[in-house]
């Protein structure tokens, strides 16, 4: 069964980071997924300034994550706890699996950053607003 895991966020984003190669989030807040006691996903929000926040995911392989009700949490954290009237994220412009994922949970390619990833790589920066979020109406 899976379960939604709040309150470990230094262990949650220690997990998320080994995965997307981020060392450290600074001061951050993380949301985990676990099934039969083992961690399958995670995310973790990071440069909170009030109308916007950082996102950051990580799972294993597959989409047996991806449920409704953890997308669900995911966005009410930033969009309705938070009040946040965007979700900002980055992913390597080489890495067409990730700009695929994020491409299909609604985020919107709004720009590069050119050499912005520590090897050189460009970034692409995704956002989503609030009133484009469509998970906001799927709970459980």
């Amino acid at each position: 069964m899976k379960k939604a895991i709040y309150g470990q966020d230094f262990f949650i984003s220690k997990w998320v980071g080994l995965r997307i190669d981020e060392a450290d989030f600074g001061p951050c807040k993380a949301i985990g997924l676990e099934e039969d006691g083992n961690l399958i996903a995670g995310v973790v929000y990071n440069l909170y300034n009030g109308p916007s926040i950082c996102m950051h995911v990580a799972a294993v392989p597959g989409k047996r994550w991806m449920t409704k009700d953890y997308l669900y949490r995911c966005f009410a954290y930033p969009f309705e706890q938070l009040n946040c009237n965007r979700v900002t994220g980055l992913v390597k412009a080489d890495n067409t699996e990730a700009r695929r994922f994020d491409e299909h949970l609604g985020f919107v390619q709004e720009g590069i950053i050119r050499k912005g990833a520590e090897d050189g790589t460009d970034m692409i920066l995704y956002g989503m607003l609030k009133e484009e979020c469509r998970w906001l109406g799927v709970k459980k």
